[in-house]
Formats: C-alpha cells, sequence, structure tokens
C-alpha cells in the first residue's frame, strides 16, 4: 500500500514540488501515480465522459505544474478551455498531439515532449487568465483568430465564432465570451496567418445561435439560396403567451426549423415535451422542419428543398 501524499500536494502536480514537500523519489515511481509529462505526476482519475474535448482540457491541467512563466496555452487547447465548440476530428488529433503550449516570439516555441510547441508573434495574441482554470491561455478573441488556420471548413470556424459571441437568451446562459468588435480586431493583426478565412467568416457570424449544428443549418440555407432565417425566434399564441423559442424562423411565412439532437430522443418527458410544442406551434399555424445531424451531413440540397417547399407550402 504506498503512502498518501501530503494533502497540500494536489494532483497534479510537479516532481519538484512533491520533493520539496517531503515525497521521496520512491513513493514518485509509484504505480499509482501517472506521468502525464516529465517532471509532473497526476492520479488517475476516471474520465466523466469519452468526449474529446475532455481529453484535451485534462491534457492542459496536467502540464500545468511544469508550465514555463512565459508560456501559455493557444489554439485547439485555448478554445476546449473556453469551451468552444471545435469538430471532433480537430479535437481527436489535439489529444495525440499534446496540448497546444505558445510563448511570444522571440523565444523559441516549447519543444518538450508531449506537447505541441508555439511560437506567436506579441502583437497576435491577447493572454489572459481562465477564470475556472486559472490557466493562461490566449483571450477568446485571439483563440478564435489562431483558428483560422487550423479549421479547414469555413463552417466550423463561423460556429466557433458564433459560439464566442453569443448573447443571453436563456436562464442559464453565461454572459459572451467576447464581441464581434472584438474578433473584429483579432482578425485585423498584420501578417495574421488564416487572415483571409477570418475575413470571410467576420460577415457571417451571429449572435443568437445556440449549437454548432443550428450555424451549420443556417449556412446551408443561405448557401442555397434562401433567405437568412431568424435564429432562437420566440413563437407566441394569439394572446401573446410565448408557445415556443424556435431554432430558426421565417416568421412571415410561419415556417420553424427545428435541430432534433439526440437527447430528444433519450427520456420520455423530453419526447412529450416535443411533441407539446409542436401541437401548439401547428395549432397557431406554424409549419415545422425537423431535421437531424444526417439531414446536415447530406449537404444542403435536400435540406434546403424541404425548407423551400414549407415556405411555398
Amino acid at each position: 500500500m504506498p503512502h498518501e501524499l501530503p494533502p497540500t500536494l494536489q494532483t497534479p502536480f510537479s516532481v519538484r514540488a512533491a520533493l520539496q514537500a517531503g515525497v521521496t523519489p520512491k513513493r514518485l515511481r509509484g504505480r499509482d501515480l501517472d506521468t502525464p509529462f516529465w517532471g509532473a505526476r497526476s492520479i488517475p482519475i476516471p474520465a466523466r465522459s469519452d468526449l474529446p474535448s475532455e481529453a484535451v482540457v485534462n491534457a492542459a491541467l496536467e502540464y500545468r505544474p511544469v508550465m514555463a512563466a512565459n508560456q501559455f496555452f493557444s489554439h485547439v487547447t485555448a478554445a476546449a478551455l473556453w469551451g468552444l465548440p471545435i469538430p471532433p476530428h480537430v479535437l481527436r488529433a489535439a489529444v495525440r498531439n499534446g496540448p497546444d503550449v505558445a510563448v511570444f516570439g522571440p523565444a523559441r516555441h516549447p519543444r518538450r515532449h508531449g506537447i505541441r510547441g508555439h511560437e506567436v508573434h506579441p502583437a497576435s495574441a491577447y493572454i489572459v487568465e481562465h477564470p475556472g482554470h486559472g490557466l493562461r491561455l490566449t483571450s477568446p478573441a485571439s483563440t478564435w483568430a489562431a483558428l483560422g488556420a487550423t479549421l479547414r471548413d469555413p463552417y466550423d470556424l463561423i460556429a466557433v465564432g458564433d459560439a464566442a459571441v453569443r448573447e443571453r437568451m436563456f436562464r442559464d446562459d453565461t454572459p459572451p465570451l467576447a464581441t464581434l468588435e472584438h474578433l473584429t480586431a483579432a482578425a485585423a493583426v498584420p501578417r495574421r496567418v488564416g487572415a483571409a478565412a477570418l475575413r470571410a467568416a467576420l460577415p457571417r457570424i451571429r449572435t443568437r445561435s445556440a449549437s454548432p449544428r443550428e450555424t451549420r443549418c443556417r449556412l446551408l440555407l443561405i448557401d442555397a439560396g434562401l433567405p437568412e432565417p431568424a435564429l432562437n425566434h420566440e413563437v407566441r399564441d394569439h394572446t401573446g403567451r410565448v408557445i415556443a423559442c424556435v431554432d430558426l424562423a421565417y416568421p412571415e411565412a410561419r415556417v420553424a426549423i427545428e435541430y432534433e439532437g439526440e437527447h430528444h430522443l433519450f427520456t420520455r418527458e423530453q419526447w412529450a415535451r416535443d411533441l407539446a410544442r409542436y401541437e401548439a406551434l401547428a395549432a397557431a399555424g406554424w409549419f415545422v422542419v425537423r431535421v437531424s445531424a444526417a439531414h446536415l451531413e447530406d449537404g444542403d440540397a435536400a435540406l434546403a428543398a424541404r425548407v423551400r417547399a414549407a415556405l411555398t407550402r
């Protein structure tokens, strides 16, 4: 049975801090401890989920004990720490490559095993401390701008921008991470890598998109030649009572577009709420186009045809 670690030593921790706290080198070689990075130790904790975003965040937390004072998290790692919606395949690559750790030039990018080092121009990033994790990282706007060279799908870059500037629409919403002005300023940094992608994305970013799926649905419809829909639109009955807040809407035509994620199928209560809401919308004269992930993956043609038919019914 290994000796307990000092209560003042919070996991993950650096080997230096452990030795200073009286932990012996033999104890630091114990099988109950992981070595996520050279000079760091952690107590294995079962993951709360198999989401790659959680793995990226955990890797950043494990690197913290050995992080140099001039280093900060950037790119995909910073985006995951801010809770921004990065595509799963990009997150999985980040898990394989290790945390994005950056320094300002002219310092050389970090070369420690297990991380992805970056040298960043001082004018291209604003560094803040994460309010929840206490980690140094690029601000939400700087993080979005850095992703202009990472996210190949323009819709993904717009979805991250949407999430960063999302306004408070519902009771439990947090304040926006950034403003459109912040994103514009971050994109305007001279010699920014990915500047063309950022400039193309900026005018398409909206403050009322509640999810990347809603963003993709909106963009698919617009790029298919349909008018831009309203986002998270409140529908009222003849008395003025709000009967639903629909994901996307064409209010004048009374057409709603609802994205249905898997959570809509998991509970009987959610299913019952959905049915009651659709009945209320129908009673108010609204036609609902229901959209799933499969519809979005199939491209814009079939989805646009369904919405166009609803608009001309």
